[in-house]
């Protein structure tokens, strides 16, 4: 993956207090789990202006899961709005990975209280099978940058 510069310009109308090295014309994304499985939700927040662009569950789910599908929800969501020059951060090493490989590697038990989550994962998938990923996905550093802006604060 090549770098991504931060044109000064993206920077100036920022409103959450962001590392020098984060581009701030980018979505963070982010997932919670209340036990694992559990109660999952997650959710995608805009670094420029601090909103959020979207929010989804809860789901019985795992974390994992939920990292996953916030990444690929934002990939489709830029697709469908015409978004090309802005980044994903994420701070799930083990989403990236999977939306690189374009397969959801849960381990999951599939059973009728999962089986709709199931059927989500299944259309994230095939929308990663179908869809050319143009969109930067980076890792958002945690320990050096502090709790990703998506972070649902429940540690």
């Amino acid at each position: 993956m090549t770098a991504v510069t931060n044109p000064p310009d993206w920077r100036h109308d920022t409103v959450l207090p962001l590392p020098a090295e984060v581009v701030a014309n980018a979505w963070a994304v982010d997932a919670a789990c209340s036990g694992n499985p559990g109660p999952m939700e997650y959710q995608a927040i805009d670094l420029a202006t601090g909103a959020q662009v979207f929010h989804f569950g809860p789901m019985h789910g795992t974390n994992n899961i939920g990292e996953f599908l916030a990444i690929v929800h934002a990939l489709a969501l830029m697709e469908q709005r015409g978004i090309r020059d802005r980044v994903i951060y994420s701070d799930s090493y083990n989403a990236i990975l999977w939306v690189r490989k374009k397969q959801c590697k849960t381990k999951l038990e599939r059973n009728a209280q999962t089986e709709g989550l199931y059927r989500i994962i299944q259309r994230a998938e095939n929308w990663l099978r179908t869809h050319t990923v143009t969109v930067p996905i980076m890792q958002w550093e945690t320990r050096k940058w502090g709790d990703i802006p998506a972070d649902f604060g429940r540690k």
